[in-house]
């Protein structure tokens, strides 16, 4: 049963971030210029986490495990952030939705099949099998699909 909650809230995390993408294209696209909607998106994204923050996890909240984490790992996510989703709002436009989310998510997938067979960011060695091969296959065929007229 828990299982299914968390595929849930993968599934729903990933309509969130559709959702948001193509807000944000509305507002980069009005404004002539993506990274404004970028910066919108991470000062925002940075208040309703804050609120969050305090609202439910008031008691997990230690500052003293600020001064263990790497200095890098302060800022190297925030950066892969804004490249990945400056070219989400710049792509979005020129190919839609539906064909951006697929090659982005195409783009995740392959990484992560990667990342997970080597252990690349402390990640869980997951040896690549059959089915994830023919996960992806399946995955590139979708988007020949949906990129097709």
């Amino acid at each position: 049963m828990k299982i299914i909650f968390i595929y849930c809230a993968a599934f729903i995390g990933g309509v969130f971030l559709a959702i948001q993408a193509g807000f944000n294209t509305q507002l980069g696209s009005i404004l002539k210029q993506p990274l404004i909607a970028v910066i919108s998106t991470s000062i925002t994204s940075a208040l309703f986490a804050s609120i969050a923050l305090f609202a439910f996890n008031k008691d997990n909240f230690q500052t003293n495990h600020f001064i263990q984490v790497p200095t890098y790992l302060w800022f190297i996510g925030g950066l892969c952030s804004a490249i990945g989703i400056s070219l989400y709002f710049y792509t979005i436009p020129k190919l839609g939705i539906s064909k951006m989310i697929s090659f982005g998510l195409c783009g995740q997938l392959a990484f992560s099949l990667i990342a997970g067979k080597y252990g690349w960011l402390n990640l869980p060695i997951e040896p690549i099998t059959t089915k994830h091969i023919l996960g992806i296959l399946s995955m590139i065929i979708g988007i020949f699909l949906i990129n097709s007229k």
